[in-house]
């Protein structure tokens, strides 16, 4: 993970030298496109190498130099072109660079232009939350429940593509926006879902820094996209989570489940500005996204007082919709425990088995059984299912409670 530090070096030492390497460049090179690209890969760069080399003494000196480099590269590239200039031209896009004005936030402006269309939405999510994020192999791994490997492969291919087909690191203007957003929501929101739980061991299990960057991030957007409902959405299901954040581990260090929360410390402001943003969807009376029916579900969790009076038949139909639009074994999960509520334990159980094919390696698919066989009073396949929970789970204030849980069998 880079440490905070770093990335706040990194992002301000870019802001600060932005326009002046843009300007020593193209005085030297005498084009601002180049110039303007060379300072993206410069600091593309330096989001790679410094949290593992450091901060150099003068990053303004070193993303000149760096930027420098990358424009007498680009240049000589152009000039071995000749005939292929055409053909290559056909792999770029013919409109000019997007204003800078079009995207006021650097590293919004560098999520937008990581998230290419060019690369498969997978690929683009994973290299962006890597390159931009601040997101480690593993812990991207662990996003898309695929092996380390799989995922170190797949970022490597999608740097190869980028170089063998000449793909422009440009920043999109207004215009672009559109085609790009899905990939940008979803990186920021596998980035507040590393920050709300964090997968690592070596981290904080609740991590703020991610959170709160993830909802500027997304809140900016939202003023450049108002009209888009999946925006809205994802800007509401966050805040509905942060609000609960300060109650979610224990003076101990142990994770707190949503049933065993104190809701009165929950954050007031951030759930009735999150109603509001569910409420002002439902009025457009649009079919709503995957993010829009997401912070439905977490609206109908926060309006209860107690968990006693959640609506767990509204929660259920609403992840009867989610399934269509998104028929992920995860979601299906979370629906299989929703339903544990209205049908009982076995019905769920029976629901979850199913989909251990798909789930074998996810700590909380472990997790879930383990419950739903304690509730039926089967201990030794409980017990065992939360070993199993425990030794696949990062977190180490999950693990805490998983093994509270466990030892509690008797």
């Amino acid at each position: 993970m880079i440490k905070l530090d770093v990335r706040e070096a990194i992002t301000q030492a870019h802001h600060e030298e932005w326009a002046r390497v843009v300007a020593t460049l193209t005085k030297r090179f005498g084009d601002l496109d180049i110039a303007e690209e060379a300072a993206a890969e410069a600091f593309a760069t330096a989001v790679e190498r410094w949290p593992a080399d450091g901060a150099p003494p003068n990053p303004g000196a070193w993303l000149t130099t760096t930027a420098s480099r990358k424009a007498i590269d680009r240049i000589r590239r152009e000039a071995k072109r000749g005939d292929k200039q055409r053909e290559a031209q056909l792999l770029s896009y013919d409109d000019p660079p997007g204003r800078r004005d079009d995207i006021d936030d650097e590293r919004l402006r560098l999520i937008f232009t990581c998230c290419h269309p060019a690369l498969a939405m997978e690929t683009r999510v994973a290299l962006t939350l890597r390159m931009v994020g601040g997101l480690t192999v593993p812990e991207i791994a662990r996003a898309f429940l695929v092996q380390e490997t799989t995922m170190e492969k797949r970022i490597t291919r999608a740097k190869a593509k980028i170089k063998a087909a000449r793909i422009p690191y440009r920043v999109p203007s207004a215009k672009d926006l559109s085609e790009r957003v899905t990939g940008v929501l979803t990186v920021l929101f596998l980035v507040f879902n590393e920050g709300y739980l964090s997968t690592s061991p070596d981290t904080d299990p609740v991590r703020r820094d991610l959170t709160a960057e993830a909802i500027r991030l997304t809140r900016l957007i939202r003023v450049l996209m108002p009209e888009n409902g999946e925006v809205t959405g994802l800007l509401a299901l966050m805040l509905l989570i942060e609000a609960r954040r300060t109650a979610r581990v224990s003076a101990s260090g142990e994770l707190v489940t949503l049933d065993e929360q104190d809701r009165g410390t929950w954050d007031a402001a951030l759930i009735a500005e999150g109603h509001r943003l569910v409420r002002e969807r439902l009025a457009t009376r649009v079919a709503p996204g995957r993010y829009q029916i997401l912070a439905a579900i977490n609206a109908v969790h926060t309006s209860a007082p107690d968990v006693s009076d959640t609506d767990w038949s509204q929660v259920v139909a609403l992840y009867d919709q989610l399934v269509r639009l998104d028929p992920s074994p995860i979601i299906a999960l979370n629906r299989a425990v929703a339903v544990a509520e209205i049908d009982g334990a076995a019905v769920a159980l029976a629901a979850v088995d199913r989909l251990e094919h798909r789930l074998a390696g996810y700590h909380a698919f472990h997790a879930a059984r383990a419950d739903l066989l304690r509730r039926l009073g089967r201990t030794q396949e409980s017990r065992a299912a939360y070993d199993k929970a425990i030794e696949l789970a990062g977190n180490t204030a999950e693990t805490a409670a998983l093994a509270r849980r466990r030892d509690q069998l008797g």
